[in-house]
């Protein structure tokens, strides 16, 4: 979605439910892409065994910049989540992985249960339709859905447990009628101003 912008739009404590309201905004795009986008943190064994479990090939790395305790080089994850002992991997966490292209094979609800108690994100990319008499273009670079998961963030910095929010994207300068109009059409609001997209 580019550097859109993004507006909170639903806020609910429970993961489904956001999900839902999350599928409902992408039933109102005029074009969607196939791809869709995820990324969490993975702040424990647990979490990490639930991920590898159903993105057994993503790239995991660490959350946090690590670096050798005598070079001070940077240290990089190399370490097979699919077969290291859950000792090995208490020591490596909290770990993440680059947000990748979600397979076919895997739905969507599916990650959103394997999500632990850190933040997460799913975004779907396309573009809204043209509402030339409210003076609203799409914008296929930046125009898209976004639900965050443990966080009341965009760019999901700050851990919050149990707070999940859907964001529209709406292109790069931002389109509060636009926010406000599909918030409506999901039983929203528009709940804060706008954010930096990622």
């Amino acid at each position: 979605m580019g550097n859109s912008v993004a507006y909170p739009v639903y806020r609910t404590t429970d993961p489904a439910e956001a999900y839902a309201r999350a599928r409902l905004l992408c039933g109102l795009l005029a074009r969607r892409y196939e791809e869709v986008r995820v990324g969490p943190e993975l702040s424990t064994v647990e979490d990490v065994r639930r991920m590898a479990a159903l993105l057994p090939d993503a790239h995991y790395d660490y959350t946090e910049m690590r670096t050798h305790p005598q070079t001070d080089e940077p240290l990089y994850f190399e370490v097979d989540v699919r077969t290291a002992t859950d000792a090995e991997l208490a020591a490596e966490v909290p770990l993440d992985f680059t947000y990748t292209e979600l397979p076919a094979a895997v739905a969507e609800e599916e990650f959103v249960r394997a999500v632990g108690a850190g933040p997460a994100s799913i975004g779907w990319e396309g573009c809204w339709p043209d509402e030339p008499e409210l003076g609203s273009y799409a914008s296929p670079k930046y125009d898209g859905v976004q639900l965050v998961l443990n966080s009341d963030e965009c760019e999901w910095s700050r851990k919050v447990s149990g707070v999940h929010t859907v964001y529209v994207h709406v292109t790069k300068f931002g389109d509060l009628g636009r926010a406000e109009r599909l918030a409506a059409a999901i039983g929203g609001s528009v709940l804060g101003g706008p954010e930096q997209g990622c």
